[in-house]
């Protein structure tokens, strides 16, 4: 049987091993000859994977003949045979250049001889261990939600122009349009006067406009409330006039009247309590004619009552819009005070200042006043974090993370950051739950599960996540799906600077689609740009058929 051993037939799939999710798969499908297998004889076949300083053996496949008591797959004399044999072996980066070669022992009874070793297969393909494992950590920006609709320095993000605004309101009598005494000595009027004069003499406010809006409600002829409105405009015209100029406020401003505020109206209706309140705004909704709308309405004679008592007295008014712009600290206020006294700085500075350096160090002390200063604030922590990230001291920002998710356990930003540490520990299955917990965070989470998806060698998935991400690893997914076409334009779309990734992938891809010249001038670039990728592609199987080549030898030389 050792003579003859050229007669059995080996067909190794894939021809040149890969590796995939960590993993050197191999499938061995192997037939034998009729009149070749003895009806004795025990064969034990074990593939052994051998490469530079060390081998690793598959598990063994073990067949015997037609009259051997035992429970393997039997081979027959007469007929021949043949087997299907499927296993893997953890991949080690020595495995590029390899031999796959079967080992074969025939016993029977107590004796026993090897055959010679028979190869296989030459080499691993590596091409996803190359995949670009940097996942990308976020900055935490706005610490929540911020539904008030006014800027909050504690929360939003840094704004150095916050517009303000202050309005107050001068009720009228039923067709009437003097200023009655009690209306111009109200609070809101007296705090009115002062916000014009703050704004006007303060150098970080700067007024932007102030509008007279008056009105007459939506009762009467619509001649009697239009020369009413306009009235009452000139009235409070003249009356603003007057205080800014006693003020010293050099400002002008817009005037505008509405005849009859059915918009006012529609809002302060269903802010209200009173009865047939829908019944009211439904007639609105149903006629567009202002006299068959007051018309409809008085016709509903118990709620009008309620309407003319609480709602028309509201609408016959003047509104004062007073218009500003908040103008924050100067970068350079900033950058001085977060380092000489952070105390001053407002949450939102603070954190705008990290953002003026680019020193990591000055980024880092910039943080840690923040986490000193506000030590609720989960910003800090995770920003602190994101730098440490970018040092590649992942442990030290997983610590920092963690103390940030106790802050606020259901923020995405913080969840993605704790994946990114997990993906760069090989915690995959602890990643992969922390960026399904980042929902909304962004489309780093989406980048991050792209790489998670190389690694775990589900590449469909990986350009699903990647999108049209600039990022090389899109170019990557694309090639080990086998879309080398798209996988050149995704690379070639890249805007990272100076990424010997995306050379080394473009010549990857020439290598697989016969382009020589894109093969040769892409590795070059990725080489020029990253000499130690001479190694790389030295033992790259992607190139194999070229290792012989003059020009090849010469660029990893």
């Amino acid at each position: 049987m050792k003579k003859n051993a050229n007669l059995i037939n080996f067909k190794t799939t894939p021809e040149i091993l890969e590796t995939h999710a960590g993993k050197v798969d191999v499938a061995i499908d192997g037939k034998f000859p009729a009149k070749y297998f003895a009806k004795k004889v025990t064969l034990v076949a074990t593939p052994v994977l051998k490469y530079d300083g060390g081998e690793k053996a598959f598990e063994p496949v073990t067949l015997q003949g037609e009259k051997v008591k035992a429970n393997n797959k039997v081979i027959t004399l007469n007929g021949g045979g043949s087997f299907a044999y499927k296993d893997a072996v953890p991949y080690a980066e020595a495995m590029r250049l390899s031999n796959l070669e079967l080992r074969i022992t025939a016993s029977q009874g107590v004796k026993s001889v090897d055959f010679a070793p028979i190869q296989l297969a030459k080499g691993v393909l590596a091409t996803p261990t190359l995949v670009v494992n940097y996942p990308t950590p976020i900055i935490g920006v706005t610490r929540e939600k911020n539904n008030t609709g006014k800027y909050d320095p504690n929360i939003d993000a840094f704004q150095r122009i916050v517009p303000d605004e202050y309005t107050a309101d001068i009720k009228y009598l039923i067709n009437k349009a003097d200023i009655r005494k009690e209306e111009l000595t109200k609070e809101e009027i007296a705090r009115l006067n002062e916000y014009n004069k703050e704004a006007a003499k303060d150098p970080r406010k700067k007024i932007k406009s102030i509008e007279v809006s008056s009105y007459a409600s939506p009762d009467g002829a619509l001649d009697l409330n239009t020369k009413l409105a306009e009235k009452r405009m000139d009235v409070s015209s003249k009356f603003l006039t007057k205080e800014l100029k006693k003020d010293e406020v050099e400002a002008e401003f817009k005037t505008k009247f509405t005849p009859e505020d059915w918009d006012g109206f529609k809002e302060m209706m269903g802010k209200s309590n009173i009865q047939d309140k829908e019944l009211i705004l439904r007639v609105l909704s149903m006629y567009t004619d202002p006299e068959v709308r007051e018309r409809e309405i008085k016709n509903l004679s118990a709620a009008f009552t309620s309407v003319a008592a609480e709602i028309l007295p509201q609408l016959r008014r003047s509104k004062f819009t007073t218009s500003i712009d908040l103008i924050g600290k100067t970068d350079e206020e900033i950058a001085a005070l977060a380092d000489s006294d952070p105390s001053k700085l407002n949450p939102a500075e603070l954190l705008y200042a990290a953002t003026l350096t680019k020193e990591a160090n000055k980024q880092l002390a910039i943080y840690n006043s923040f986490m000193k200063i506000y030590p609720n604030d989960w910003r800090g922590y995770n920003n602190a974090g994101m730098v440490l990230v970018k040092q590649q001291k992942y442990a030290d920002a997983k610590s920092l993370f963690e103390k940030a998710e106790k802050l606020n356990n259901n923020e995405p930003i913080i969840k993605n950051n704790l994946g990114v540490c997990e993906l760069k520990e090989g915690n995959l299955a602890k990643a992969e739950t922390y960026f399904g917990a980042a929902s909304g965070a962004g489309d780093a989470v989406n980048n991050n599960l792209g790489i998670l998806s190389i690694i775990k060698g589900d590449y469909a998935k990986a350009v699903k996540y990647l999108g049209d991400s600039d990022s090389p690893n899109t170019g990557l997914a694309k090639i080990l799906t086998g879309d080398n076409n798209g996988a050149l334009k995704s690379l070639e779309n890249c805007t990272w600077q100076g990424c010997y990734w995306k050379e080394y992938f473009k010549a990857v891809v020439g290598a697989r689609t016969a382009k020589e010249n894109l093969m040769y001038e892409s590795l070059k670039k990725a080489i020029e740009l990253k000499p130690e990728l001479k190694k790389t592609a030295a033992t790259d199987m992607e190139f194999a058929k070229y290792f012989n080549e003059a020009q090849f030898k010469e660029i990893v030389k």
